[in-house]
């Protein structure tokens, strides 16, 4: 097959090296432009970049998909199909090109949790199972035809990162299984089903990664896996964030003892302590604003000492 892939982020590196490993001729790799990164603001490329040049692939970093710069190069790469994978949404010109479509691989088993952060949902809502799809893509995100789906399941006290760093590879082999079929005209073409008990895996923001009084211990602990390592759950503490790395169900008998409201973080024999909506958690990984991460018996021996009075 003739390929144009298009990617950034480290998610699709492995994707790329199975297919260039198959045989497939890569025409072009698309990826982001260079950015500034880092105390000095040096531009750094995207890990698909530093791929595609290990791999002597040619690239191309187009700032809009749509300028006619962009459309011309791949009008005259004459890609058979156009692989998909940690890239931003395509416009219709770009993915509707290629006279055998355009496939992306997306972290969930779709229609389950469509959108932009598909991995850390699925952890922070305690499912105990995920899985990679492949499917070719049309106008509305993430609801094109299903081609074809590998699961793998999620462990209790798994974090996001290693989930996604499972999920990366799994992703790469069934890409390379999909295009393989595509090429022979026998991939399958299944539309998604609709359901009213569809979750939904929007951006990462301040507001849905907060940890809140309202939450249960264990949709707090959950919360704190999904969004472990990046960008971190948190909680304010006195006018200041508090970003929490780790937790687990406090042992019967060692909480702190007293009236306490829910969402009050506790000092109690040099651990810390946070009350959710139903029990205690102990937070055995926090990061105090403007500092490093820390174990929760540091915080409570040093840090917390000052923030809580």
């Amino acid at each position: 097959m003739r390929l144009v892939f298009f990617g950034t982020a480290d998610f699709a590196v492995p994707t790329l090296e199975a297919l260039h490993k198959a045989g497939h001729d890569v025409a072009a790799v698309v990826t982001a432009p260079d950015k500034p990164a880092g105390r000095g603001y040096a531009l750094k490329a995207s890990p698909v970049k530093e791929a595609a040049i290990r791999l002597n692939l040619p690239l191309l970093q187009p700032e809009k998909l749509k300028d006619p710069t962009f459309l011309a190069q791949l009008e005259g790469l004459a890609p058979q199909l156009q692989v998909v994978v940690a890239f931003r949404m395509l416009p219709e010109v770009v993915w509707a090109a290629p006279p055998m479509g355009t496939v992306n691989l997306h972290g969930s088993l779709l229609p389950q949790y469509r959108g932009a952060a598909p991995i850390h949902w699925a952890v922070a809502h305690g499912e105990a199972e995920t899985g990679v799809t492949t499917f070719f893509l049309r106008h509305e995100i993430d609801t094109g035809d299903l081609i074809y789906q590998a699961r793998t399941p999620i462990g209790s006290d798994e974090t996001t990162g290693e989930v996604y760093e499972r999920m990366m590879h799994l992703g790469a082999d069934l890409m390379a299984r999909t295009v393989a079929d595509i090429a022979l005209g026998k991939a399958p073409r299944l539309p998604q089903k609709t359901s009213t008990a569809l979750r939904h895996a929007p951006k990462l923001t301040p507001e849905n990664t907060e940890v809140t009084p309202a939450l249960s211990a264990e949709q707090t602990r959950n919360l704190i896996r999904g969004m472990n390592p990046y960008p971190g759950a948190w909680m304010g503490v006195r006018g200041q964030k508090l970003k929490l790395w780790a937790a687990r169900h406090a042992a019967e008998g060692l909480v702190p003892q007293g009236q306490y409201p829910a969402g009050a973080l506790v000092l109690h024999s040099h651990k810390t302590y946070l009350l959710c909506s139903d029990a205690w958690l102990e937070l055995t990984e926090v990061q105090p604003e403007g500092k490093r991460r820390m174990s929760g018996t540091d915080f409570a021996n040093g840090v917390g000492r000052t923030w809580l009075g």
